[in-house]
């Protein structure tokens, strides 16, 4: 009997596992395109190339992603963009499929219903055409049917999502294209352009079609790309597709991917083939949860894994920051690095889930040392644009490489994370930095306290580094330099301020006020004193209790950072979902609730761990406040859901918090599993206790990655007080 128990119990089990293999079903790609979390709906490859979707517009903040939830107009349907981001960039080679009856109508530029899953997007022009889009990982694929057999496609190559807030601000248009009509059934060419960063794309569309007349609209004086209306008479069925392949390289190179991924005219098999690729990654985590929550949960999980972006073509080239052409490693090549972000929680989940990616992204970083001589700060296409602050490629690659990843270089990479450290480049005055001890406000334009703090943390990675490779003589030098941050304490206000050349305070003071170098130059980035005070414990917590006095006070301070009523929370850029202090919608706060397990009240982090999830996470369009910043969102989503969160994201830990599902697998490497269990847990009981690790307990309040990805099981006992 106790046999045939075992077995059936074995049966639900694996049951279970086997019916949540379709992941798919619950991401709702609507959620974050509503308001300021800026994803987009259309469809992608993990980690693909291209994203064709919807553009209502091609500039301002609310459109960064080219999509507004709200916004009813269309401009067209371009093949990339970011997810998540706060500024505006690509949107290559738009296409808006028109019925030339009612072309003149001004409502027929706009969108009567739309639907979107994985891989798919769908939409019903108000003119009667439908579109539909697919994606291989370089090629997109749209499907248009039209109500008769008289159409018409409009083709922009001037289009691009503009790095502007103001219409008429020239930015971000192409400043050199050459395009070619092969013939009535292919267009190719490329277009340099100027936004973000400046980078080259080359490009080819094919139509299942022939066009009967193509003709070239007159643009504005400034444009340097094409403009086309392109009619069809199509056959009985009345659908016409295109395919719109990309390269960095050439145009043969974009012609070579599109015969490689789809040399074929059938939608439904590409999509079912993203479709398929998706779900591999998205089976990976399996969670037992009401609807609602796998929903938030696995639409975060495919947020996370849309970027970086592997941009070298099938056969491997790319072209880099230096625009020189080269054979990537692998024939991987990562861009969309959103470092200021993905370092934190995003990029050790992505060491959870998809660990084979891991070493192709190191090698990336360093393959852009090699031609640039710092780590990359912020790519797109292959280039930087050197957007925030501190270089936390650093920390990604200890994390990298204190975690057991293999495939690259340790020594060359502790020679890029120094060179980064040591040379003064556009994004550090390291000159200045040793001279001082800090960045002095008074030589330092803004973000002198944050570029201070964030620089002392990659600091100590250097450190950890060279002490891991036995170079304890760089080792002591970074680690007095990751103690830095205190020569920014004021201890008359127990906060990190602003200093000047000559010791001064920076006055008047007002912890309270956020800055942004958009709107309100400071002392701290998209933040203000009370968030930035936290930074340091990225790396020492230790040296923050002893800062402020002990362990008391330490707890103190967290409640007083959660609890003080916030100064015109949403006048600045940041100062979003916020919980007294805390600012949910802004990087700097991710790991401050993490830090209650270092204080007299760790269960008061667990608190505001499940409040955030409950209040600030929804699985509606508007379900998330603040930037998704490709996948950073949604990372700390999944990994406080599953009950964990790195506070040092490059030591190879992961601190305690509160579970928020019942059960969770995670299929990690060699085909092992590791299970977290959260037993009695309820909408009352949100509180862990006596956690256990292989049924040994923990006297810890942290677990390591080697025990995460050899399988296991991870215990919470769940109660309400």
């Amino acid at each position: 009997m106790k046999l045939k128990w075992m077995v059936f119990c074995s049966f639900l089990c694996i049951s279970w596992i086997f019916s949540a293999q379709k992941n798919s079903k619950f991401v709702n790609p609507f959620i974050g395109t509503d308001g300021t979390g800026h994803t987009f709906p259309g469809p992608s490859m993990p980690f693909g190339m291209v994203q064709p979707g919807p553009d209502n517009q091609d500039f301002g903040w609310n459109h960064t992603s080219g999509y507004q939830y709200k916004d009813t107009f269309l401009l067209g349907f371009s093949q990339t963009r970011l997810s998540g981001t706060g500024i505006n960039e690509m949107g290559d080679v738009l296409l808006l499929p028109i019925n030339p009856k009612r072309a003149t109508e001004k409502n027929a530029y706009y969108k009567e219903t739309e639907s979107a899953s994985v891989g798919y997007y769908r939409v019903t022009k108000k003119d009667d055409v439908n579109v539909e889009l697919t994606c291989s990982n370089r090629v997109a694929f749209h499907q248009y049917t039209f109500p008769e057999k008289e159409a018409q496609v409009y083709l922009d190559l001037q289009h691009g999502l503009r790095f502007v807030f103001e219409q008429n601000d020239p930015k971000g248009l192409v400043l050199e294209s050459s395009v070619k009509i092969e013939n009535n059934t292919t267009i190719s060419g490329y277009c340099s352009t100027a936004n973000w960063v400046n980078r080259r794309y080359y490009f080819t569309l094919t139509f299942s079609q022939p066009f009967a007349n193509s003709t070239v609209l007159a643009g504005k004086e400034n444009e340097k790309a094409p403009k086309y209306v392109l009619d069809f008479n199509l056959n009985d069925e009345h659908v016409l597709q295109v395919k719109i392949a990309f390269s960095t390289v050439d145009v043969e190179g974009a012609k070579q991917n599109m015969e490689a991924e789809i040399n074929h005219w059938d939608f439904q098999k590409v999509r079912d083939e993203n479709c398929k690729n998706w779900e591999n990654y998205l089976s990976r985590i399996a969670i037992k949860a009401p609807q609602k929550q796998k929903e938030i949960f696995y639409t975060s999980l495919y947020h996370l894994l849309l970027q970086p972006s592997n941009i070298a073509d099938v056969d491997g080239r790319y072209r880099g920051v230096d625009n020189e052409v080269k054979t990537a490693v692998n024939k991987e090549y990562y861009s969309t690095l959103s470092i200021w972000d993905i370092y934190r929680g995003a990029f050790p989940l992505l060491q959870i889930v998809v660990p084979e990616k891991i070493d192709g992204i190191v090698q990336t970083m360093l393959v852009h040392h090699q031609a640039k001589g710092f780590l990359p700060i912020w790519t797109a296409w292959g280039q930087d644009n050197y957007c925030m602050i501190g270089n936390h490629a650093i920390p990604m690659i200890l994390s990298a490489y204190q975690n057991g990843f293999t495939g690259f270089d340790a020594k060359e990479a502790l020679q890029a994370m120094v060179e980064t450290s040591t040379k003064s480049h556009i994004n550090s005055n390291w000159e200045m930095f040793t001279k001082f001890g800090y960045y002095p406000f008074d030589q330092l334009d803004n973000e002198s306290v944050s570029r201070t703090l964030e620089s002392g943390y990659d600091d100590w990675c250097v450190s950890e580094m060279a002490r891991k490779l036995g170079r304890e003589d760089i080792s002591q030098d970074f680690q007095k330099r990751a103690s830095y941050y205190r020569n920014l304490f004021d201890p008359e206000t127990s906060f990190l301020r602003g200093k000047n050349s000559n010791g001064q305070w920076r006055t008047p003071f007002n912890p309270l006020m956020a800055t942004s170098p958009l709107n309100n130059p400071g002392d701290y980035t998209e933040a203000n004193a009370w968030q930035y005070f936290w930074t340091p414990a990225q790396h020492d917590v230790q040296g923050m209790i002893q800062l402020l006095g002990g362990q008391e006070q330490f707890t103190k301070k967290l409640n007083a950072f959660f609890t003080t009523e916030s100064l015109n929370p949403n006048k600045f850029l940041g100062q979003e979902a916020m919980i007294g202090q805390y600012a949910h919608g802004n990087e700097p706060s991710h790991h401050i609730c993490y830090l209650y397990a270092y204080s007299n009240e760790p269960k008061t982090g667990q608190k505001y761990i499940h409040q955030v999830v409950k209040d600030f996470h929804n699985n509606t369009a508007d379900g998330m406040i603040g930037n998704d910043d490709c996948g950073q969102m949604s990372a700390w989503y999944i990994l406080s859901t599953l009950g964990f969160y790195p506070v040092n994201a490059a030591d190879g830990t992961f601190v305690l918090g509160s579970p928020q599902v019942k059960k969770a697998i995670i299929n990690v490497s060699n085909n092992q599993r590791f299970t977290i269990k959260a037993k009695h847990l309820s909408n009352e009981n949100i509180f862990q206790q006596d956690p256990t690790l292989n049924k040994e307990k923990l006297s810890r309040n942290f677990i390591r990655y080697p025990e995460l990805m050899q399988g296991g099981t991870l215990r919470f006992h769940m109660t309400r007080n």
